[in-house]
């Protein structure tokens, strides 16, 4: 059963802006969100995914990729078991599908220690 599900993606300008959104969708994360460390990762074209960035469960702490610190930010609403990325300054090297994830143990920019995943969003940035 899916358990997240990501929107918001769509094709803007280099130098623009989108917000993702995530929801926890499933019964597990519906229930217990407030216990997973939430993160964002994205793939493109012909490359691996690859980690964005990740808020702790107690919206206490965020990390972030070299790439996107200062132009991204993670955000997380538990009481909506809501989770976002805010988008700015976009590049065209952000083009990618960007996922959502969830991670019960401990926060990570690992994508293997993440137990739940979106299908993923798509986000375009033309030059």
């Amino acid at each position: 059963q899916v358990q997240l599900v990501e929107s918001g993606g769509g094709l803007v300008q280099a130098g623009g802006s989108l917000r993702l959104s995530c929801a926890a969708s499933g019964p597990i994360l519906r229930n217990y969100f407030s216990n997973y460390d939430m993160g964002w990762f994205r793939q493109a074209p012909g490359k691996q995914r690859e980690f964005v960035a990740t808020i702790s469960r107690n919206n206490s702490v965020a990390y972030y990729a070299a790439s996107v610190k200062g132009r991204f930010t993670i955000s997380r609403d538990n009481a909506k078991n809501m989770v976002y990325l805010e988008m700015n300054s976009l590049h065209p090297e952000d083009t990618a599908v960007y996922y959502c994830a969830a991670n019960q143990l401990y926060i990570s920019r690992t994508e293997g220690r993440y137990d739940y995943w979106g299908q993923g969003t798509q986000v375009t940035v033309s030059s």
